[in-house]
């Protein structure tokens, strides 16, 4: 590519689309986001005895305490991400929730070949919705959520 004196004026033509241009897509992505949490809590619930078996699986104490609590954690910490109610501190605490989580049950290195793959997969994705929920806790819900609509104006 070859320097042209005009090439960075004609990004002054066009604006990048922001929030204010797109004010639904930091609640599109709150959702997208957050399902995972959402779901994932409600199967603790419904699934109780399997995912005991596999916590015990990974040597955690404390099951009884432990299941309801990541269960509690996940949908309230999704659905007020989802609202926007609150959003930065359930962000925060989902992101918290996310360290020892991924340490304890995608160890990727403790595994060979197929399964390796498979744990550092979903080490990675817990990463990237790390990445996410700092986005979140750093740049709040946008204005289609809770917090937008009750925060005091000046």
């Amino acid at each position: 590519m070859t320097y042209s004196p005009t090439a960075g004026r004609m990004l002054t033509r066009y604006s990048i689309p922001t929030t204010a241009t797109i004010p639904w897509a930091p609640l599109a992505g709150r959702i997208l986001l957050c399902t995972i949490f959402i779901l994932s809590g409600i199967s603790k619930f419904i699934d109780w005895q399997n995912t005991a078996q596999y916590m015990a699986s990974k040597s955690l104490p404390l099951i009884p305490v432990l299941l309801p609590l990541a269960g509690v954690v996940e949908i309230a910490g999704g659905l007020a991400i989802v609202l926007g109610a609150r959003a930065r501190l359930a962000a925060l605490m989902l992101f918290l929730y996310l360290i020892p989580t991924t340490f304890i049950f995608h160890n990727f290195w403790a595994y060979a070949g197929l399964e390796h793959m498979n744990q550092m997969h979903h080490f990675l994705k817990n990463l990237a919705i790390m990445g996410g929920l700092a986005l979140l806790v750093g740049l709040g819900p946008g204005d289609a959520s809770w917090d937008a609509k009750n925060e005091p104006r000046p």
